[in-house]
């Protein structure tokens, strides 16, 4: 088998060419094994770096400088992988050719789920942690100007930044070995167990599996960022909205 550097596609027949592209193809010389060692390498740290984050928290809790610190580490630690991938990576990022009503489409699907699974999860949630406030918004008051905090904590750095993880430089490494269906399951699987809950993993698989869709279809982060933005903007502006509401109703 050989594969394009630039995009990715397969070939298992000899060609020099892209035909897709145009580019010169690299041929595959029993390389699977560095693949593999990277994938593993690079979800360990993920995972390590999850771990390490969780009992920072609980040690400094609302710290504005362990937020914005441990923010830096996990970008430093995409950023240092996808050095590695950066022709590939960079290919990503050229600007989609998208008709509008394909977009409002993509826009109304997030929508759509993302009330769905805000209400519904949120509705499990309180029946299994009823003493537990998973308001996203409410975490971030002890600082100024708490709802541009959340917003950039929550809608701005993880459509960023996960999105080159995982639709970016974990889901280029996978097509070298697989096909582009199981590459799309293999990262919605990945990204759903990096967050570690049961209740998380029956929503964010099947939005993963989305994201993944979007970015082969479209063979750009551009699509699947800003779906993801629009879903997690969502969210904190309705926890915003219901903080709100009980203040309100307690007054």
């Amino acid at each position: 088998m050989s594969f394009c550097i630039r995009c990715n596609k397969s070939f298992n027949t000899e060609v020099n060419f892209c035909t897709n592209c145009g580019s010169k193809i690299e041929k595959e010389k029993n390389n699977n094994r560095n693949i593999v060692d990277a994938i593993l390498g690079f979800y360990i740290m993920i995972v390590c770096y999850i771990a390490f984050s969780h009992f920072i928290y609980k040690a400094y809790q609302n710290s504005l400088f362990t937020e914005i610190l441990l923010e830096v580490i996990f970008i430093g630690i995409i950023l240092t992988f996808c050095f590695f991938n950066l022709k590939e990576i960079l290919h990503l990022y050229k600007l989609p050719s998208i008709k509008i009503n394909l977009y409002l489409k993509y826009l109304l699907i997030t929508v759509f789920s993302c009330l769905l699974i805000y209400f519904s999860v949120g509705k499990l949630n309180e029946l299994i942690f009823p003493d537990k406030d998973l308001n996203i918004f409410s975490s971030y008051l002890y600082l100024e100007n708490p709802l541009l905090w959340s917003l950039f904590f929550v809608a701005i750095l993880p459509p960023i930044f996960e999105e080159l993880a995982f639709r970016g430089y974990l889901f280029n490494l996978l097509l070298k070995l697989t096909s582009p269906k199981s590459t799309i399951v293999a990262t919605a699987f990945l990204f759903a167990l990096i967050h570690f809950s049961f209740l998380s993993i029956i929503w964010i698989f099947p939005f993963g599996l989305f994201l993944g869709y979007l970015r082969k279809k479209h063979d750009t982060l551009w699509i699947p960022m800003l779906v993801h933005f629009t879903h997690n903007f969502l969210v904190v502006m309705l926890d915003f909205y219901f903080h709100n509401k009980e203040l309100t109703e307690l007054l």
